[in-house]
């Protein structure tokens, strides 16, 4: 266990010559499933902290910076889910922000280890666990990419929270796993993924955002900020099996009683969590499908890229018009 003076630090696998430290109360649960190491720990100031193979995956202060994010992004990107897929989520927090939709009907949570699930009531069953018992919800302990290769256009929404692409989340990343999520969904199916952190792994989320391209008509990428993650930041793969779709526009808005509910999500910030740094758009922009007009990208397009043609032969267009109706007065 990597405890040390009474402070907890992350192993740095994906992250290396840096790493997380919370100060350790009382540590309340370390063991192994057949899949990964589990700590459950009490922290100083962070309260609950749930860590799988050395990396921490929630905190009870900061979970809802991810939990609603990954969540709530896809199911208000789609003007009404019925049916939904949540890949990975043992700690149960997508979970409890997808039960939060009234017009969901059924709801399938494919998690490979079930011990997570149940670490996660028995310590998480005041924040994150607290939706399992959810008529709605079907829990099924399996690969995901084998639970989804006999699915056909069942899902009107898939959240894949997996965890970083090592051990048993690693075929979560592939162009197979994503075809076969796609056959799985609807017409007009949102997707979200887990996407690491801009800060770290940029190479990587431009390789797995190709992935998606070659997959999926459209994608974009969009982030959160926790001070628990890696850099302070992870971000989310964001596809739809719509071509042109605008992801980074909410399709509606939470009702009232839920944005009550909700610490972090609202419609202003769905859409302000597409707007990326420059740097990160560098390689996003390349990517990303529809491409997007100037005003909305932080990176300026070339002078003749298809995006400005388009909108100079509209502007052409419009002129037109307005010269022929000036004409005939």
């Amino acid at each position: 266990m990597p405890l040390k003076d009474g402070w907890f630090s992350e192993s740095e696998v994906m992250w290396p010559g840096q790493a997380m430290s919370l100060k350790v109360e009382q540590v309340l649960y370390e063991g192994r499933s057949e899949f990964q190491d589990i700590l459950v720990f009490r922290s100083s100031t962070y309260g609950n902290v749930l860590v799988l193979d050395g990396a921490i995956q929630l905190t009870e202060r900061d979970e809802h910076a991810y939990q609603e994010m990954i969540a709530q992004i896809p199911m208000h990107c789609h003007p009404d889910p019925k049916s939904v897929l949540i890949v990975g989520g043992g700690d149960g927090g997508v979970l409890r922000e997808v039960c939060r939709h009234s017009s969901v009907e059924k709801i399938v949570m494919c998690e490979i280890d079930a011990q997570v699930c149940d670490v996660s009531k028995r310590f998480f069953a005041n924040s994150t666990a607290t939706s399992f018992n959810d008529p709605r919800v079907q829990l099924v302990h399996a690969d995901a990419a084998q639970f989804v290769q006999d699915k056909r256009d069942e899902y009107d929404v898939v959240i894949v929270d997996s965890s970083d692409p090592i051990g048993p989340a690693e075929t979560l990343f592939q162009p197979a796993f994503y075809q076969g999520l796609k056959d799985a969904m609807r017409p007009g199916a949102i997707m979200c993924n887990q996407g690491e952190c801009i800060w770290l792994h940029l190479d990587l989320i431009g390789t797995v955002l190709r992935h998606c391209t070659t997959v999926f008509p459209s994608v974009d990428y969009a982030f959160t900020t926790i001070p628990t993650y890696p850099s302070g930041q992870i971000g989310f793969l964001m596809c739809c099996t719509s071509p042109n779709a605008v992801l980074r526009v909410p399709a509606r808005k939470p009702p009232p009683e839920v944005q009550a509910q909700l610490k972090y999500y609202s419609p202003a910030v769905h859409a302000a969590s597409f707007v990326l740094p420059v740097f990160a758009e560098k390689t996003v922009a390349q990517v990303r499908r529809p491409s997007l007009p100037h005003v909305a990208s932080s990176v300026t397009p070339p002078i003749f890229s298809r995006s400005s043609l388009a909108l100079a032969a509209c502007g052409a267009a419009i002129g037109a018009a307005a010269a022929v109706m000036m004409s005939r007065k």
